[in-house]
């Protein structure tokens, strides 16, 4: 777990917490590390989760599957990103969604309860997480507000759109880099990938934009 210390001073939930405190703080979370290979669940849909979980190394896809197989991409799931924490609440019950390995991974488990309950020396660093946890949940509620104002677009395009301003404006440049691919780009945005590729097509022959792979850049 000594290897991930550096990875996760950067994070949101010890931001601000220096580098030799990170251990004693990681101690009473009850921190547990768990190593997934690509294609792995790390949780299913209906799983109960008592843990705060963080991404220390690969990638992960938060997704929903209905009855017939069909995947919506969620959302992704970086190096340092924090996840599950919406179903810590006692009455919050089971997870609505997969979480998915897509590529070797390693995740970090931290006991919410020992998290919140600030430790009776009253330590600075401890009260200073429980102050990252707080804001980390708001970020993330605006994240996924972003994500209904891209779905609240009617067609292909105005979804195509909302999300390719967004990464634009996200990353202060007009060529960027999204972090899907095709397929997964199609089901985040809930739209069937040949219309969607078929939209692109159109939007670079109308001079809105060009691409190659995974990277755009806006015209």
């Amino acid at each position: 777990m000594k290897q991930y210390i550096s990875v996760l001073k950067h994070t949101k939930l010890f931001r601000g917490i220096e580098e030799n405190e990170i251990p004693a703080l990681l101690s009473r979370m009850s921190a547990k590390l768990r190593r997934y290979k690509k294609g792995e669940f790390v949780f299913r849909q209906g799983e109960y989760v008592r843990d705060i979980s963080i991404l220390v190394e690969g990638s992960l896809h938060i997704q929903k599957d209905d009855f017939w197989g069909n995947c919506n991409i969620i959302s992704t799931i970086g190096v340092g990103d924090m996840f599950a924490e919406a179903y810590i609440a006692p009455d919050s019950g089971g997870m609505l969604n997969h979480v998915v390995a897509i590529e070797d991974s390693a995740v970090l488990l931290l006991d919410a309860k020992r998290i919140l309950t600030v430790c009776s020396t009253a330590c600075s660093f401890h009260a200073l997480a429980v102050q990252n946890l707080v804001f980390a949940l708001s970020e993330k509620n605006r994240k996924l507000v972003q994500k209904l104002g891209h779905m609240s677009n009617r067609s292909t395009r105005e979804k195509l759109m909302s999300y390719l301003s967004e990464e634009s404006h996200r990353q202060n440049s007009r060529t960027f880099v999204i972090p899907f691919n095709r397929q997964q780009l199609a089901d985040y945005l809930s739209v069937d990938r040949s219309a969607m590729s078929n939209e692109l097509c159109k939007m670079r022959d109308a001079g809105l934009l060009t691409f190659e792979k995974s990277r755009f850049t806006l015209l």
